[in-house]
C-alpha cells in the first residue's frame, strides 16, 4: 500500500488545529485563554479552529463559572483521540517509508 499525505485527515492540516489537539493530548482539559497563549493566536482565530474541531466531534466543551466569571474548558473526545492517534500513526508510517 502506498502511503500518501492525501490520506491524512484534513482537520489536522492547520497548524492551529494540530496545536489544539497536541495540547489536549497531554492535558485533560485546557481553557480558552491557556490555548490562546500557548498557540499565540487571536481570540477569533482560535474560536474558528475550535469550532471546526468541535464540528468533527474531536473536542468537547465544558462551561462553568469561576468567581462569577464564565470559564470554558476544552477536552479531546474519544473520537478525537482515535482520529489524532490515527493521524500520528500515518505520519510516522509516511516518515519511515522515506528512508
Amino acid at each position: 500500500m502506498k502511503l500518501s499525505f492525501d490520506d491524512l485527515h484534513k482537520a489536522f492540516e492547520s497548524r492551529v488545529r494540530l496545536g489544539i489537539m497536541s495540547a489536549l493530548a497531554v492535558n485533560d482539559t485546557l481553557d480558552f485563554t491557556s490555548l490562546k497563549e500557548f498557540l499565540d493566536v487571536t481570540d477569533g482565530n482560535l474560536a474558528t479552529h475550535i469550532k471546526k474541531l468541535e464540528k468533527e466531534n474531536f473536542i468537547g466543551i465544558k462551561k462553568s463559572f469561576i468567581d462569577n466569571k464564565p470559564n470554558t474548558r476544552y477536552y479531546m473526545t474519544k473520537e478525537g483521540k482515535k482520529a489524532f492517534a490515527d493521524y500520528l500513526g500515518l505520519m510516522e508510517q509516511i516518515i519511515k517509508s522515506q528512508k
